[in-house]
């Protein structure tokens, strides 16, 4: 394409040149990791594990990104079209329950070949994995592709969106990209083993010192989409390992259990159900190794 507009950064860099975007990648598809991942919500893990594709280079770019080796340093392997394809097949042929492509946002055009053309193979649903950060025009290239959506809401307000990820846009933008991913896939869907088949789960990062953001960014999902229809994945995991020095004083620690429980008692009053976690989840050893 010619001046790329995938993502909501709309940079306009030019691919057919190799021009390297916001997002850290150019014209290739680079893949850091495709392996089974034990630490999803129960039921996209399972027994088997998901098989995950971390794609390197991201859209969003959080200074707390726990990623950031793959996400802004574009660590991975470069592969083609036909080549994620088999990577995609082999890897479902481990028995991994679904799957899992993460922060695929600025490769959909390539990625959407791609499932196009192994779908008909595939006897798992295919996840898409994202921050959330999306333009609906671009999710409507993966409609049919994509069986389950799992992505982040991660700010309401506009001066904590810019001081974490540049977007001071996210609010809006999240919310509608998040009404498309619903009307793509509608309600969550189990199959008989309690796995999920089909639907929206929606995570939320609760961030040190951000308990009213938090609650607002509850509040309007709950107003976006049925509450009923979709799962909440509630987060705890927030660690300052990977935050710079220079980034702004509440990000230098981890959630206190008074501000996650104030969190959870929110999504509860306004009837959410779905996934939590525990203060072991802060913790840099769940971040998966890049190198194997």
């Amino acid at each position: 394409m010619s001046g790329c507009m995938l993502c909501p950064r709309k940079c306009g860099a030019r691919r057919e040149e190799n021009e390297i975007g916001m997002c850290h990648v150019g014209a290739d598809i680079f893949i850091s990791r495709a392996a089974p991942h034990h630490f999803e919500e129960p039921p996209i893990s399972g027994t088997r594990g998901s098989g995950t594709v971390f794609f390197a280079g991201c859209s969003l770019g959080c200074i707390f990104c726990q990623n950031k080796e793959i996400s802004c340093d574009a660590v991975g392997k470069c592969v083609s079209e036909e080549e994620l394809g088999e990577i995609c097949l082999s890897l479902a042929a481990t028995g991994v329950h679904n799957l899992n492509l993460v922060t695929g946002t600025h490769y959909t055009d390539r990625i959407a070949r791609v499932l196009q053309r192994i779908k008909p193979k595939l006897k798992i649903p295919v996840v898409w994995n994202s921050s959330g950060y999306e333009r609906p025009e671009t999710l409507r290239l993966l409609e049919g592709l994509v069986d389950i959506y799992l992505p982040d809401f991660k700010y309401f307000s506009a001066e904590l969106a810019k001081a974490c990820s540049n977007a001071q846009d996210y609010k809006e933008v999240a919310v509608a990209a998040l009404r498309e991913m619903y009307r793509q896939v509608g309600a969550v869907r189990y199959d008989e083993n309690g796995m999920l088949r089909r639907g929206t789960v929606v995570r939320h990062l609760v961030l040190p010192g951000q308990r009213e953001d938090t609650a607002a960014v509850l509040e309007t999902l709950a107003k976006t989409l049925p509450v009923s229809n979709i799962l909440l994945s509630l987060m705890r995991q927030y660690t300052p390992d990977f935050a710079p020095q220079t980034a702004p004083k509440y990000l230098q620690r981890r959630v206190t259990t008074f501000e996650y429980e104030q969190a959870l008692l929110k999504a509860q009053e306004l009837g959410f159900t779905g996934f939590t976690q525990g203060k072991d989840a802060a913790s840099a050893a769940f971040t998966p190794d890049f190198h194997t």
